[in-house]
């Protein structure tokens, strides 16, 4: 009979874990596995892609965990767990991580695996300190780049046989090449579009994408972020103090990602601290020309004068420099996007990551029938 398996998450909402979370769950093999989702806050837009796969949704009342509705989410996740025979519980985000490896090892499931997404500098103190306890409850953590797996073993002190590396994939029929028609009215009159598309978060550093562009804002340029987060208003002040009104357009968060990513020549990504980047392997995909710094996951994205530019992170003047040669040479710009999406295409779709993320599950409960 297939496998029980149930994948957790906090919510069902936008996020990079939440998209990975439910296509892994709708891609896995039936006959090998029958998959479960558990989450905090079911009510997000990747609810009704759920449904209509028929993977069934385990609403858990856990409001904080900091409080009683803890206790109440946690026995009903037990009660879950034992009545549906679950043989593998895998959670995909911090909060998850945190509560249900150790209810999951509590129930005894017969194998227990986290995830790391991220790297654990931008986690608070006090949770990085129990991060480090789950790795060591689950049977081993899952992350989604070569460089979280050095993170895992030289920061975390996780023995390298205990973390599995499972790269994100994209749906590539989504994402991929093709017009918009954003630049016939939001950004009409635009010859050149820079943008880019993510949260708007300290570690992002698009306080340098806006110091950069001010280097090279001419007539015919415009600047486009797409996202949502604790900075906007501190963005959008900066591009006031550096005159690029004229020039700038900031766009809520928003499901249209693809119509963005199309209207975009140039996308950038300045984090200074980046895993696996979902929004640069879809610009990728789109076909953007793409610059993103040297950190995390980024090269291992990016080659640099193959399907993008790298710079060293942090450093306006070589952002600025960078951004002045892709907006001086359309021929470069375009065989950078023609390339990185064909390297998308080849090596990060959904079903690649599925296949990896299944091989994972299979190494794992061959354990469990060894047993």
């Amino acid at each position: 009979m297939p496998w029980p398996v149930l994948l957790m998450v906090r919510e069902l909402g936008l996020g990079g874990s939440e998209r990975q979370t439910v296509e892994t769950a709708r891609s896995l093999d039936r006959s090998e596995f029958t998959p479960h989702v558990a989450c905090f806050r079911s009510e997000g837009i990747r609810r009704g892609d759920l449904e209509d796969a028929g993977v069934p949704i385990l609403a858990l009342p856990v409001r904080s965990l900091r409080n009683r509705s803890t206790l109440v989410g946690a026995r009903m996740l037990h009660r879950y767990l034992r009545s549906h025979s679950i043989q593998l519980v895998h959670t995909f985000d911090t909060p998850t991580n945190l509560f249900g490896v150790p209810v999951a090892r509590l129930a005894r499931v017969p194998i227990v695996l986290s995830s790391q997404r991220a790297y654990r500098e931008l986690s608070p103190p006090f949770s990085r300190r129990l991060l480090r306890v789950t790795d060591r409850l689950a049977d081993g953590v899952v992350v989604n780049c070569r460089a979280l797996v050095r993170h895992m073993v030289e920061d975390e002190g996780v023995e390298s046989s205990r973390v599995s590396l499972c790269h994100n994939g994209i749906d590539t029929k989504l994402f991929e090449p093709g017009p918009s028609d954003l630049r016939s009215n939001v950004l009409k009159g635009a010859d050149l579009v820079i943008g880019v598309v993510c949260a708007l978060r300290e570690e992002k550093r698009l306080d340098l994408l806006l110091q950069a562009f001010a280097r090279v804002a001419a007539p015919g340029r415009r600047l486009v972020i797409v996202g949502s987060g604790p900075l906007k208003s501190e963005i959008e002040a900066l591009a006031a103090r550096l005159s690029l009104q004229p020039y700038c357009h900031f766009e809520p968060a928003t499901r249209a990602v693809t119509d963005w990513l199309r209207a975009i020549d140039v996308f950038v990504l300045p984090s200074r601290s980046e895993a696996f980047s979902n929004s640069l392997m879809e610009a990728m995909a789109c076909g953007c020309a793409v610059i993103a710094s040297d950190t995390g996951g980024n090269p291992e994205l990016v080659s640099h004068e193959s399907t993008g530019l790298l710079f060293p992170s942090g450093d306006v003047q070589a952002l600025a420099a960078a951004l002045t040669r892709l907006a001086d040479d359309p021929c470069l710009r375009a065989s950078l996007g023609t390339r990185a999406a064909a390297f998308i295409r080849e090596r990060f779709t959904l079903d690649e990551a599925a296949q990896r993320m299944a091989a994972i599950y299979r190494e794992k409960l061959a354990r469990v029938t060894s047993a």
